[in-house]
């Protein structure tokens, strides 16, 4: 499965940027809504579509592979298993 390390990388970007990152901010920022934001933080295996991570990846200033990783869920490791 496909994992959006969205709240990783609010606190990576608090740290360097040193203030802090609201999600109405990014939401302003980005387009993206806020309750959008808000799901994908709370559920980091949320259905983001490309133009939602595009927009993320640049407002953040960073490669796609920062902000989502790929995880083996249980049944893609019993597939390659057989």
């Amino acid at each position: 499965m496909i994992v959006i390390n969205l709240q990783a990388m609010i606190f990576a970007k608090q740290v360097e940027w040193k203030r802090h990152v609201t999600l109405k901010e990014i939401a302003e920022s980005t387009g993206i809504s806020r309750m959008t934001l808000h799901r994908m933080v709370k559920n980091p295996v949320y259905n983001a579509c490309t133009e939602h991570l595009d927009k993320l990846c640049t407002y953040f200033h960073c490669d796609i592979g920062a902000l989502i990783r790929w995880q083996p869920d249980e049944s893609t490791r019993q597939v390659f298993a057989a």
